[in-house]
């Protein structure tokens, strides 16, 4: 597996990495099998993945807490990246976000027993708060980082202006922001920013929350629970409309004899040596079929042909307002 370096603040990454979100949350199946969750992290560890994404309100807590069982004893071959800012620590520990100083170092705190380590690699805002300033939120993570509590801090779905402010008080080693053949919307102000500030990309929800790999065709193949659901791109007619995407996909798949994800992927590593996608799995043959995908060059004309997929119909969340701000 390559590496590359994110940010200024040379955080070195396997180009790939394992987003564990669906171990535990939100998915079909999470939750369900603590045991392959397990073997999958660490077939990935053997095939060269050093980069493990996780969040508090995965679960909440307990994608952070399966990740400590994973890591026992190999914490120092990974790189964790978590996030902060979506619970509400200093009141009802419900949902919202809360970027003030106070919910940063309560947030820390937890996430610092419950991945039983003595520093995260990467802490990111998980969303912006718009009651906080984000240089008071940047200067606590700054302190943070002065203490050894974390080694770098990145931002998720930030605005250009957002993460120009936050990278003045201290330089952003990452951002994180849905990106795919599915999700395209970043490649208009958000790449441009972060690479003229040298920060790192990492996008999340690369095989565009499974629909790229082309396995899904009916909502009768979720769970109730599965967020998906309740995905405008998965609702109704929409759902139907944007299996022509997938069929785009399948059909460079077809020349060069290689899953409609792993052509995904291709294609989104070939869009810059500063990003590092995060495709996420619960079991070990998916995530060898994912790892697969980083020997896969695409021809010009292949590039071009998927470039040219459209747009999906519907908008990436059900609520769009806590994105790009």
């Amino acid at each position: 597996m390559k590496k590359i370096t994110l940010g200024t603040g040379k955080l070195e990454v396997s180009r790939l990495g394992l987003g564990c979100m669906g171990m535990s949350a939100f998915y079909t199946g999470a939750g369900t099998d603590e045991a392959g969750s397990i073997a999958t992290i660490h077939r990935a560890m053997e095939l060269g993945v050093t980069f493990f994404d996780t969040a508090e309100i995965y679960g909440p807590y307990t994608n952070e807490e399966l990740l400590a069982k994973a890591f026992a004893g190999k914490r120092e071959q990974v790189v964790i990246a978590t996030k902060f800012g979506t619970i509400l620590h200093r009141s009802t520990n419900e949902r919202g976000l809360d970027g003030s100083p106070e919910n940063v170092r309560l947030s820390v705190e937890g996430s610092l027993k419950r991945l039983n380590t003595d520093y995260i690699d990467l802490y990111y805002q998980h969303r912006m708060d718009p009651g906080t300033p984000i240089e008071e939120t940047v200067g606590a993570l700054s302190e943070l980082i002065e203490e050894g509590k974390i080694r770098h801090y990145g931002l998720s779905e930030a605005a250009p202006e957002t993460i120009r402010r936050a990278n003045a008080v201290h330089p952003v080693t990452a951002l994180q922001t849905e990106y795919s053949l599915w999700s395209r919307d970043v490649e208009k102000d958000i790449l441009p920013t972060v690479r003229e500030l040298g920060i790192g990309f990492v996008p999340y929800s690369p095989l565009g929350r499974g629909f790229l790999t082309g396995t899904i065709r009916s909502l009768d193949q979720l769970d109730e629970g599965d967020f998906r659901r309740y995905n405008p791109r998965f609702e109704g007619d929409n759902l139907a409309a944007n299996i022509r995407i997938v069929e785009q996909v399948d059909a460079v798949a077809s020349e060069i004899g290689a899953a409609p994800g792993q052509v995904a992927l291709a294609w989104l590593l070939a869009q810059g040596d500063d990003i590092a996608p995060i495709p996420g799995t619960r079991r070990v043959a998916n995530l060898e079929q994912n790892v697969a995908a980083d020997a896969i060059v695409l021809t010009d004309a292949q590039l071009a042909s998927l470039g040219a997929v459209a747009a999906p119909v519907g908008d990436r969340y059900a609520d769009m307002t806590p994105l790009n701000r």
